[in-house]
């Protein structure tokens, strides 16, 4: 009997193991952390063996194959002894992929994967499609294969779990954007972030198609390194040559495989990044043969992702703004441009190898204030401070609120769009959300 072992237990590591458990390998769960007690009772009533706060080097070492957490950086000392070994590493998706024939639409990009994958999923669940919502959202991929199989996937992928396929197939890849992100985990070489991005495409066919964003720099210079085998179907905020999805003169349109069109004012989200979103998810929709009107309907009341630029509420005239995702300079770039307002701006956490100049010039025009948040911001000062907006500085999200409470005025935005990770200070990006909107719900 192969041995898999299964590193990490959180979602997509419990997952993985009921499926490996259900297609007859022996099975081995070890986490260096807790394991939560929804996990742990998930892989009890399957009778797969697990282990937690520690890793069992000979019952590790031992296995025919690896299933590792994407948050499990390879330069990890396990996983450094894992590779001496020569033991071959695997993502959960790349795993789930081997025991379904389901469609699988999956989206990647710097910034708006979540945004895009969730805006699919409401269309075709709207559509009446069997399908389910996997990857870095939702119910785990392999979890979803193994007891409750779809005819459809809606998947989100990262560069981590995009690191560790090799065989998996996307029917239709997205790929939004690539702007710099976790260089902490590429060497801090963007080409490495890049290379994981693109493969998304690899094992398409003529039969697939590969949606993208025609404008993108970085993916722009990759289309031509590539050997593309799938259809494209490029989109453009306007109608440019070649591209199937894109605006004029206020009319959302998509030309291939099926000609649809709508006012450009009855999408639901707005802000120049969700135009993006909007005309991918729609290709998608029309790539998958869903009626026009439905995908006008999904295009228009789809109300949004929790922590992407969510409206939490208003308080003496002043609108605050979780938009907790933005985990990149790039993201709250986005975030930045769709302000009407003078904005208190809240930046700070785990940097990534982050260069603020791409948000300068919008700090300099719509900020009347900035608070940083993280255990350490004295890169945020060293950059920010000379240019002369008033600044706070705070080690907690209750500080970090009351100081924004101060400073902005009736007819502001206080946003927070950190441009970091979350993990000095918060469980991840949730947590840094949640603690935000409660405590501004309480002002």
């Amino acid at each position: 009997m192969k041995r898999i072992v299964i590193l990490g237990a959180g979602e997509s590591g419990a997952g993985a193991a009921v499926l490996a458990k259900k297609e007859g390998f022996d099975v081995f769960v070890s986490d260096m952390s807790t394991i939560a007690d929804k996990y742990k009772a998930l892989l009890d009533s399957h009778g797969i063996s697990w282990e937690e706060g520690r890793h069992t080097e000979e019952r590790i070492l031992g296995a025919d194959e690896i299933v590792k957490s994407p948050g499990i950086p390879d330069t990890a000392p396990m996983m450094v002894k894992v590779k001496a070994k020569g033991i071959h590493v695997i993502s959960e998706i790349e795993l789930a992929g081997r025991y379904t024939d389901a469609k699988m639409v999956c989206i990647t990009g710097s910034n708006g994967k979540t945004t895009t994958t969730s805006l699919i999923y409401h269309i075709f669940k709207k559509a009446g499609y069997d399908a389910g919502l996997a990857g870095n959202i939702g119910k785990s991929l392999a979890l979803q294969v193994a007891e409750s199989p779809h005819e459809y996937y809606i998947i989100e992928l990262s560069s981590f779990q995009l690191d560790n396929m090799y065989d998996f197939r996307a029917n239709i890849a997205i790929l939004l954007n690539i702007t710099p992100d976790h260089l902490d985990r590429y060497n801090y070489c963007m080409q490495n972030y890049v290379n994981a991005k693109m493969r998304i495409i690899q094992n398409q066919t003529p039969s697939d198609a590969f949606v993208y964003w025609n404008d993108d720099p970085v993916v722009k210079r990759e289309l031509g390194k590539h050997d593309i085998k799938a259809g494209r179907y490029p989109f453009a905020e306007t109608r440019e040559p070649g591209c199937v999805g894109y605006v004029e003169k206020g009319e959302y349109t998509i030309e291939r495989p099926t000609v649809f069109r709508m006012s450009q004012d009855e999408l639901g989200l707005a802000g120049k990044h969700n135009l993006y979103n909007s005309l991918a998810a729609g290709i998608a929709a029309n790539l998958a043969g869903i009626d026009h009107e439905v995908i006008r309907q999904g295009l228009s009341d789809f109300p949004g992702v929790e922590h992407r630029l969510e409206r939490v509420t208003t308080v003496n005239g002043v609108l605050y703004v979780n938009d907790s995702k933005a985990t990149n300079v790039d993201a709250c770039w986005y975030a930045l441009e769709s302000m009407k307002t003078k904005v208190v701006l809240i930046l700070g956490g785990k940097d990534k190898g982050n260069d603020y100049n791409a948000i300068k010039d919008l700090v300099a025009q719509k900020c009347s204030g900035l608070v940083y948040l993280g255990a350490d911001n004295s890169k945020l000062h060293s950059f920010f401070d000379g240019m002369g907006i008033p600044v706070r500085d705070t080690h907690s999200m209750k500080d970090c609120v009351e100081a924004c409470r101060e400073m902005a005025l009736p007819g502001e935005t206080v946003l927070l769009s950190p441009c970091c990770a979350s993990f000095d200070l918060f469980k991840n990006m949730e947590d840094r959300g949640e603690q935000f909107k409660a405590l501004v719900r309480n002002l």
